[in-house]
C-alpha cells in the first residue's frame, strides 16, 4: 500500500510505507490532529531547541547553572498540582519497556501497578515500531491484544498496569512525515496519534490518557507541552485537566527548575521522576569541556555519589511539597539465569536500591525486567504497608543547594576494564538499535539509549579532560581508543553474532566519542541510517 491509498491533510506528505493495517492509524481525522498540533506549536518547539544550544554555549564557556531568580516567586508561593486521578494514586511499582507486542502484553501482565510504554529511549524509533507500536496501544487499551509466538498464546489477565505513555523528546523528529515541508516533531506525532485514538476508550475504562515527558531542560519546555494539551483537550471535546504527565527529571538544568515544571503543568501533573541514566549522561554532556569534572568508572557512579543523592532527594522533596507523585528511577540490572550466585548478588542491589526509595519517602521506583516487579514491590510494601503512596512524607530536614547538584563525584578510579566496558556497550547497544532493538540486555544489564549515552559521553569526556587518567597512570586518548575499539567489537561478534550493524555501530562508536565535536544525542546521527 503506498500514500495514495490514504488520504492525508492538505501540505502533509507521508514518505513511509504504508503496510497492512497501518491505515487504522493514519486515519484522516487522526493526521489532522497532528497537522494542527504541528502548525501551531512548531515555531516554539525550534526556538526552545535553540535556547538549548545558547544554554550548552554558556556552560561550555565556563557558566554554572543555578536556581532561577526570575521564578524564585514561584517557588516560595503555596500551591499544589490538581488532584491525581485515582488510577495513579498507587504506583509503587512501575515497568518499562518498548511497545513490541511481546513485552506490551508482558508488561501489562507483570503484577506492576503501572506499565511506561515507551516510544522513546528503549525503542528504536523506525517507521515501523513507531506506527506497530500505536496499533499495539490501539488493540491493549481495548484488551484485545493477543499474539502467538514459537507455538505460545499470549493475552492481557483479567488485571493489567495502568497504562503511561512515553513520546519522543522534543529534540527529535519524524522524517517519514512532512508538513509543509518540514519534518514533523516526533513528540507531536507519538502524542497525537496516541490521543487520537484512545482516550475516550481509557476514560470509559475508568483510568485516562497519561504520559511520561523525556528529555526536559526548562519550565518553558514544560510550558509547551502544557499547551500541547489545552488544544489537544479541546480538539477532542476531552475536559481541561484529563490529560496527566510525568515528567522525568533526567538533565541537569531541569534539577534547577523541578518546582517551576510542576507549576507549568498543575493541572495536567502526575509528578515527576528521577531518570538517573539520561542525568548523569546530561551531566557529562553539559560539563564536558569543564577542566574540573570528570567522573570516574560508569559502574562507580551510582544514586550514593554526592550529586545524585542531592537530585534524588530534592526531587522527593519537591514533589512532596506540592502533593506530587513523585517515582525512582531504573535499576538496570535484571535476572541471571544461568548464574545463581551472581543472580543472588544483582537481586540484592535491587533491594538495596528500591528500599533506600522507599525509606527516602519515594511514592515508587522503576524496574525493566517483569522478574523484578515482585522483589520491588516487596520493598516498598515493607515501608508503605497498605498505603498507597507516600505523599505526606515531606522531607522538611533536606537542603539541597545548587553546589550540592554540582558536587561532581567521584572522579576516581577510570579504569582500563571501565574504558573497555564502555567501549563494548557502545558498539553492542548501536549495533542492535540500527537493527531495530532499542532495549538490550548487555552484561547483565538492561541498556537502552540512556545508558548508551554515559558510555559513548564518558569516552569523549575522558580523551579531553586533563583527569582523563587511567588508575595505572596512562592518559586516554583517542588512538587508545581507536586501538581498542577491534578488540571490543570482536567481543560483541562473540556475544551478539557477526550482523554487519556490529561493524557500523563500531565506525560510528569511533566517530562521536573521538571527533572534535560533541554529538548532542547519539540517536541523531543514528536516526538518519535506519
Amino acid at each position: 500500500m503506498t500514500q495514495s491509498t490514504i488520504a492525508t491533510p492538505a501540505g502533509m506528505e507521508i514518505t513511509g510505507q504504508i503496510k497492512s493495517g497501518y491505515a487504522q492509524i493514519l486515519t484522516p481525522a487522526a493526521l489532522a490532529l497532528v497537522a494542527k498540533l504541528s502548525r501551531t506549536f512548531e515555531s516554539r518547539r525550534q526556538e526552545l531547541l535553540a535556547v538549548r544550544v545558547a544554554q550548552a554555549k554558556r556552560l561550555d564557556a565556563g557558566q554554572r547553572p543555578d536556581f532561577l531568580a526570575e521564578t524564585a516567586p514561584i517557588r516560595a508561593a503555596d500551591w499544589r498540582i490538581a488532584p491525581v486521578p485515582a488510577a495513579l494514586e498507587c504506583r509503587r511499582v512501575e515497568i518499562t519497556g518498548p511497545v513490541e507486542r511481546k513485552m506490551v502484553i508482558n508488561a501489562f501482565n507483570s503484577g506492576a501497578d503501572s506499565y511506561m510504554a515507551d516510544f522513546e529511549d528503549s525503542n528504536t524509533p523506525n517507521w515501523d515500531n513507531q506506527i506497530t507500536g500505536q496499533i499495539n496501544m490501539v488493540d491493549a487499551v481495548r484488551k484485545s491484544i493477543s499474539l502467538e509466538q514459537n507455538g505460545k498464546h499470549y493475552k492481557l489477565n483479567d488485571k493489567v498496569a495502568t497504562l503511561l505513555v512515553r513520546p519522543r523528546g522534543w529534540h527529535l523528529d519524524e522524517k517519514h512525515v512532512l508538513i509543509d515541508g518540514k519534518r514533523v516533531s516526533g513528540a507531536i506525532f507519538d502524542f497525537a496519534l496516541f490521543m487520537f485514538h484512545n482516550a475516550k476508550e481509557q476514560l470509559a475504562n475508568g483510568a485516562g490518557p497519561y504520559f511520561y515527558l523525556p528529555k526536559l531542560e526548562s519550565h518553558l519546555e514544560a510550558r509547551l507541552w502544557n499547551d500541547v494539551f489545552v488544544m489537544t483537550q479541546n480538539e477532542l471535546g476531552l475536559p481541561q485537566g484529563t490529560i496527566k504527565a510525568t515528567v522525568l527529571i533526567e538533565t541537569i538544568l531541569a534539577a534547577f527548575e523541578m518546582e517551576e515544571i510542576l507549576y507549568e503543568l498543575k493541572d495536567h501533573s502526575a509528578g515527576l521522576n528521577a531518570g538517573r541514566w539520561d542525568y548523569i549522561f546530561s551531566c557529562i554532556k553539559k560539563f564536558k569541556l569543564d577542566k574540573d569534572f570528570c567522573l570516574a568508572d560508569r559502574a562507580k557512579v551510582t544514586m550514593t555519589s554526592p550529586f545524585m543523592r542531592s537530585y534524588a532527594l530534592l526531587l522527593l522533596k519537591t514533589c512532596h511539597k506540592r502533593g506530587a507523585p513523585a517515582i525512582g528511577g531504573m535499576a538496570a540490572l535484571i535476572p541471571i539465569k544461568n548464574d545463581p550466585e551472581k543472580n543472588e548478588v544483582a537481586m540484592n542491589g535491587v533491594r538495596t536500591d528500591k528500599a533506600r526509595d522507599a525509606t527516602d519517602g519515594y511514592d515508587g521506583g522503576w524496574v525493566a525486567h517483569p522478574g523484578l516487579v515482585e522483589l520491588a514491590m516487596a520493598e516498598f510494601k515493607k515501608v508503605l504497608g497498605d498505603k498507597p503512596n507516600q505523599f505526606d512524607k515531606q522531607r522538611m530536614d533536606v537542603a539541597v543547594t545548587a553546589a550540592d547538584l554540582l558536587n561532581f563525584q567521584p572522579e576516581a578510579p577510570i579504569t582500563e576494564a571501565g574504558l573497555r566496558y564502555n567501549i563494548n556497550v557502545g558498539i553492542h547497544y548501536l549495533g542492535s538499535w540500527l537493527t531495530g532493538n532499542g532495549c538490550v540486555p548487555i552484561h547483565n544489564l538492561m541498556e537502552d539509549a540512556a545508558t548508551a549515552e554515559i558510555s559513548r559521553s564518558q569516552v569523549w569526556q575522558w580523551i579531553r579532560s586533563a583527569k582523563g587518567v587511567l588508575e595505572d597512570g596512562r592518559k586516554v586518548t583517542a588512538d587508545m581508543v581507536r586501538a581498542l575499539i577491534p578488540e571490543e567489537l570482536a567481543k560483541v561478534k562473540e556475544v551478539a553474532g557477526d550482523s554487519p550493524s556490529y561493524a557500523r555501530a563500531a565506525q560510528i562508536f569511533e566517530e562521536m566519542s573521538t571527533s572534535e565535536s560533541f554529538a548532542e544525542f547519539l540517536t541523531l546521527p543514528l536516526y538518519e541510517e535506519i
